[in-house]
């Protein structure tokens, strides 16, 4: 996001409101008293965030958001992962994996937005696979990581057998690395462990030959950045600017990855094909104001 702003010739200001909603409406209207030419919003909440982005949209100041609910605001650009996609991509080659059966655990939390929409696609992923049954299912916001690390390791002693577990569905990162800890250390490296979203720590441990992590899917997320900074140039530039953008995600296994080295999601479109920035958001007049900012 900084980057691609610095090649636009402006200015970021990040006011980090640290998973605290109440924390990020003031700061949105802190954002909107010192008017700012351009608000970009992050994993917000409609409830939370509505009073203030009308606010910044009456004091003519244009909005992008990502993973935000903000869609029943005219004016603001909501930007979002295809979130049922990313469940379907991972949910399907898991599927495919188990042979159309066998025990998974599914690590999910209710209430945020991209979690409602991967449920859907969980919802019919089981009716489609009547030979798959979940066992165990948990998950929660508060410290994800340790919290899915401890109650792993109950289910892993609730069902101790080789073969018991079949696979975990993990419908966050957080959760994902949770799951791989408890299972490497209770070693059991029969089981696997399908993610959502994707950082170059998690890329190291699906790279990780002993991990039991073998895939996600994600959308780049510097390109999350760019696309959303695209779009708030567009407004300030005066394009009409459509309501809603969706964000393909693609699915990265282990099997796409090199073995004599590690990748980190900078590099990763050397080896796992449509991962990158692929120009979304991106228009005459940009591709303009990049040549002249650079000076070419």
């Amino acid at each position: 996001m900084k980057d691609q702003v610095a090649k636009y010739g402006g200015e970021v200001t990040v006011l980090n409101s640290e998973d605290d909603l109440s924390k990020m409406a003031a700061n949105l209207d802190a954002a909107v008293n010192q008017k700012f030419d351009g608000i970009l919003l992050d994993h917000g909440d409609a409830g939370a965030l509505t009073a203030g982005v009308n606010k910044a949209l009456a004091a003519g100041i244009p909005v992008v958001a990502f993973d935000s609910a903000l869609d029943g605001i005219d004016g603001v650009t909501n930007l979002a992962q295809n979130d049922q996609k990313m469940a379907e991509l991972t949910l399907g080659q898991l599927a495919k994996d188990a042979g159309g059966k066998g025990n998974i655990v599914k690590v999910w939390v209710a209430g945020f937005p991209p979690m409602e929409s991967r449920e859907i696609a969980y919802k019919q992923f089981l009716k489609d696979n009547p030979g798959i049954k979940e066992i165990a299912a948990f998950g929660t916001a508060d410290k994800p990581q340790l919290d899915t690390q401890a109650q792993m390791e109950a289910v892993l002693k609730k069902y101790p057998k080789k073969g018991d577990i079949t696979a975990v569905w993990a419908s966050w990162d957080e959760f994902a690395k949770g799951a791989v800890n408890a299972i490497k250390q209770a070693g059991r490296d029969e089981i696997k462990v399908y993610g959502i979203d994707l950082s170059d720590e998690d890329l190291a441990l699906i790279q990780d030959p002993t991990s039991p992590w073998v895939a996600s899917a994600a959308v780049d997320p510097s390109s999350i950045g760019r696309v959303q900074v695209r779009y708030l140039y567009q407004k300030l530039h005066g394009d009409k600017t459509d309501a809603t953008v969706q964000l393909e995600p693609i699915y990265v296994s282990r099997d796409l990855l090199p073995k004599d080295k590690k990748v980190t999601t900078a590099d990763l479109a050397q080896y796992v094909p449509g991962w990158g920035d692929n120009g979304q958001g991106n228009t005459d007049y940009l591709k303009e104001l990049e040549k002249a900012v650079s000076g070419q």
